[in-house]
């Protein structure tokens, strides 16, 4: 359009292309167009999606059904979105789209676990939720589960015994579908080579020769963290990172250390997928726990603007306006705006959140920026304000806290977190490696291959962040109050 238009409207334009939803739409029509274009796709037998966390994938998966019934339903146009005037010349494609999703000839769905209960829960609710939108025929795959030749240290037999343990008691409703267990392996899975390792079902000896030397960390302790934190008496403490590195625990641990020194504390989470009641089966004083619901927030946002907004316009507008709340993108809002007032609570007490995965995290801080430029060009310079986002890019206000594991894939994604985040004028104030073999000090040589192939992750995250807590793997998973609690006992790390 440059070039067509006058600089005012390509300018508006250009805020409405700014938002979370422009973001969620462009890589949704990608996805929409290998499931459904073949000149995309056919000099390829297979088209292999490494998809995103739990709660994003379902959102994925529930748009081009949500998009197609939108456009069923009216001709208007979503006014939080600018390129939704061309979502009709789609059509077509996500129809196409729909059908090869519900086709298990065409489309192949693989639910990929560890051998945890949260874990297998989480895989439960999608196949539920799958299901729910005609989704079927799906797969599962318990992946890392602690081979035998891992030895008989206590370490390693509580591990492999709470893992059976979990396998026993799997949901029933995915224990029926086909599965696969894939044990983990000495070394990590980086690099065509290992790879090609990966489905062999010999867990050889994989050069385990000898007795490697005790793997050497430094580190402070979550407990450490948890003092500096509760120095500031209140504010908003953040954990974020890759799916499935622990940040609900380590949230959890953070929360309930807080508020066993006495303080209120508020802990919450924007992850579709959140399972803090399952970590949290108690009640602590002190300790407010909740969940940021999509679907009621969607619900609470689209009846509060009927009642304002809709108050007072005619059949026709209210009618349109209507329309244009059910666009999926209004969830997006809806989210952002229950998350700014966690952030507005944090003023007076602790508020911890446990954020989704680090690219439904990106949207909710891309909400707040464009909320904040909003804002902004409307106050001017006449008048002050404080949004959303420059209480996130104050340290004194808000701590983000990086949860990884000692492994090269969610390090790098959590680098990348880093980065997006410091680019948005935020900066990460910790980083805490989690369920760490090296801090747990294991005795046999499976274990210690292992911990040796930690070191080079843990000094990766020393050179990006001057302040590192290291959390190690214990023989009992860390659920209720008393286990998230022993997280936060002070225990020294060797130097």
């Amino acid at each position: 359009m440059r070039g067509l238009l006058p600089d005012k409207e390509l300018a508006s334009i250009t805020e409405q292309l700014s938002g979370s939803c422009t973001t969620e739409v462009a890589s949704f029509d990608e996805f929409t167009d290998l499931l459904a274009d073949e000149s995309l796709t056919h000099q390829y037998d297979h088209v292999v999606f490494d998809t995103a966390p739990t709660g994003h994938t379902i959102r994925l998966l529930q748009l081009p059904g949500s998009w197609t019934d939108f456009l069923e339903a009216g001709k208007g146009d979503a006014s939080c979105l600018g390129p939704l005037s061309g979502l009709e010349k789609q059509r077509t494609v996500y129809a196409q789209a729909v059908n090869a999703l519900k086709d298990p000839a065409l489309t192949r769905l693989v639910l990929v676990a560890r051998a945890q209960a949260s874990s297998l829960a989480e895989i439960d609710r999608t196949y539920g939720e799958l299901d729910q939108i005609g989704i079927t025929g799906e797969y599962v795959v318990v992946n890392g589960v602690l081979p035998a030749i891992a030895g008989d240290e206590n370490l390693a037999a509580a591990v492999r015994e709470r893992e059976a343990q979990a396998i026993a008691a799997m949901p029933t409703a995915i224990a029926g579908l086909t599965r696969d267990v894939i044990e983990l392996k000495a070394s990590n899975m980086v690099g065509v080579t290992a790879l090609e390792t990966l489905f062999s079902t010999e867990n050889s000896s994989n050069g385990l020769d000898g007795q490697p030397e005790q793997a050497e960390v430094t580190a402070t302790s979550l407990a450490a963290l948890v003092d500096e934190l509760e120095k500031g008496d209140h504010g908003l403490i953040m954990c974020m990172g890759k799916g499935g590195v622990g940040k609900t625990t380590i949230a959890a641990a953070i929360a309930v250390a807080l508020a066993r020194h006495g303080h209120q504390v508020h802990l919450t989470t924007t992850d579709p997928a959140a399972h803090l009641t399952d970590t949290l089966n108690g009640a602590i004083p002190g300790l407010a726990v909740s969940r940021i619901d999509p679907v009621e927030a969607t619900r609470s946002y689209r009846e509060h603007v009927m009642a304002t907004k809709g108050k007072n316009l005619d059949d026709a507008g209210r009618a349109t306006l209507t329309e244009d709340l059910r666009s999926p993108c209004t969830e997006e809002v809806a989210v952002f705006q229950q998350f700014s007032q966690a952030v507005l609570e944090s003023r007076r007490h602790f508020v911890v959140i446990d954020t989704a995965p680090t690219g439904h995290t990106l949207l909710l801080l891309d909400a707040a920026g464009s909320y904040h430029r909003q804002i902004a060009r409307q106050m001017g310079d006449s008048m002050s304000f404080r949004t959303p986002l420059m209480h996130l890019q104050d340290p004194a206000e808000t701590k983000v806290i990086l949860v990884t594991l000692a492994e090269p894939t969610p390090v790098t994604e959590a680098q990348g977190l880093q980065e997006d985040l410091e680019r948005a004028g935020i900066h990460p104030w910790a980083w805490v490696i989690n369920n760490s073999i090296a801090a747990a000090h294991p005795e046999t040589a499976f274990l210690r291959h292992r911990a040796a192939g930690e070191i080079e992750q843990v000094n990766r995250v020393h050179s990006l962040s001057g302040r590192v807590a290291m959390v190690p793997l214990f023989e009992t998973e860390p659920i209720g109050e008393d286990r998230l609690a022993a997280l936060t006992h002070p225990v020294a790390l060797p130097v």
